[in-house]
């Protein structure tokens, strides 16, 4: 395995001695090597500086230091981020780092931290250690895995907390980095068979989607066959799955749960951002599209509520977050951002399926349940069949509850249909049979019946 390389971004012309003390501390953890991004624009009068090997110290933005100087700090960082970006993407993409870890103030966190985010892929290993850190952090990390340490004191001088405090952070990185550059050449780990599928959940459509992930982990769809990844809609969550969608980690999507994009549309808190369910339309994989909980609109606690909701139908799911039940109104808009959304980025139509529950969209959405409201359902349901007219998109329709056992063996089968996964592959002996039906019991072999998945009798 060669050496692993940890980047150390920063300022050398102000924060030499702790980048110093960070690399010499991550060469200590043999075999680790190090490089230096320099993100400012002028040299430290240090011989120390001069000592560092040439072929380890990267410094692009000396060549325009007359014009960055004359520059306010927030443009200044806006720049430098500009020209720092292509640096470490050509360094990512030609394995030339495997960790990256940086120390600072605000200004420092912001612009290492954009550089973490759009220049290294998920599970690649990013540390921040900031005077930030013990406050709001989730403009710095967004939806992706950077860790933040706390640096407790400010970083101005090495003093024996802060000198504690990046020792640590040199060790965890150098760890995290080595465990990486380990697993992209160990040929003990073995290749993924079969493929990355991700689906979105929430509280209210939690049953279906452990029914899917059961029925599609489960012979004889064996476990090494499909990975399952499970995002919260969140906001976060959704935005994460666009993310590894866009980085070429995930082959198929199950979006069934899209209230994110009833925040986004009506205020609440949990939105995913304007770009939401884009990505897996763009890249042309197989996509099978739910409107799980778009019956609810996400606020925090109740005295949180926008007034113009006041009056509205709102149930306390628990002391930190309201829900407000979506109008007749408010799902026709959703079911436009939906076939907009599609229309416009569905480079395979074919590959799309979008299922109905007309039984009710969240587990809140049921007969007697508080957001039981079918006028309101048939509204969404319309606007997005009336929307998809002519796209060669395909619509299911299931009288069941999004919730119910027999929805969640439609939406597996539509995603293997999709997928182009022949249910023959699966061919089992009946012995394997009875022992699968034994393990997993009466309600998987429901659900997978009722879902049209034959598993005819071996030869």
């Amino acid at each position: 395995m060669p050496h692993p390389t940890v980047l150390i971004v920063g300022t050398t012309d102000t924060k030499l001695d702790e980048i110093l003390l960070l690399r010499d501390r991550i060469l200590d953890q043999k075999p680790c090597q190090t490089k230096i991004l320099d993100i400012s624009h002028t040299a430290a009068k240090s011989p120390a500086l001069g000592e560092l090997p040439s072929h380890e110290l990267l410094s692009p933005l000396r060549e325009q230091s007359s014009a960055l100087k004359s520059l306010q700090r927030g443009e200044y960082i806006n720049r430098a981020i500009e020209m720092c970006l292509p640096v470490v993407k050509d360094l990512v993409s030609k394995s030339q780092i495997q960790g990256i870890v940086s120390a600072g103030g605000s200004s420092a966190s912001s612009l290492a931290t954009t550089l973490m985010r759009k220049a290294c892929p998920v599970g690649f290993p990013k540390l921040m250690v900031s005077t930030m850190a013990s406050g709001d952090i989730r403009h710095y990390i967004e939806e992706t895995d950077i860790t933040m340490m706390y640096s407790v004191v400010d970083i101005a001088g090495i003093n024996s907390i802060l000198g504690r405090i990046l020792s640590n952070a040199a060790a965890a990185i150098a760890a995290m980095t080595i465990s990486y550059a380990k697993s992209l050449v160990d040929a003990s780990v073995p290749e993924a068979k079969g493929k990355r599928i991700a689906i979105t959940m929430f509280g209210n459509t939690t049953p279906c989607v452990d029914q899917i992930r059961r029925i599609l982990t489960s012979t004889p769809h064996d476990v090494s066959e499909h990975e399952i990844y499970v995002f919260h809609a969140t906001g976060a969550g959704g935005r994460a799955m666009e993310r590894l969608i866009a980085e070429g980690q995930v082959d198929a999507v199950i979006d069934l749960t899209t209230t994110e994009i009833a925040d986004e549309l009506f205020g609440g808190v949990l939105s995913a951002g304007p770009e939401r369910f884009e990505m897996a339309a763009k890249r042309g994989i197989p996509l099978i599209v739910s409107v799980g909980a778009c019956d609810m609109v996400n606020f925090g606690p109740k005295d949180t509520v926008p007034e113009k909701y006041k009056d509205r139908k709102l149930l306390m799911h628990n002391p930190a977050v309201t829900l407000m039940r979506t109008t007749p109104g408010e799902n026709k808009q959703i079911g436009q951002f939906i076939t907009s959304k599609l229309t416009t980025h569905a480079t395979n139509p074919s590959a799309v399926r979008v299922l109905f529950p007309l039984g009710g969209i969240s587990m809140l959405d049921a007969p007697s349940k508080p957001f039981h409201d079918p006028d309101a359902d048939n509204i969404l349901f319309q606007t997005i069949e009336e929307g998809l007219e002519g796209s060669g998109i395909e619509i299911e329709k299931h009288q069941l509850n999004i919730n119910d056992e027999q929805f969640a063996g439609h939406v597996a089968s539509a995603i293997l249909q999709v997928m182009g996964i022949s249910p023959r592959k699966y061919r089992l002996a009946n012995a394997r049979r009875r022992k699968w039906s034994f393990d997993h019991g009466p309600s998987v072999m429901a659900a997978r019946r009722n879902s049209q998945i034959e598993i005819p009798d071996a030869a």
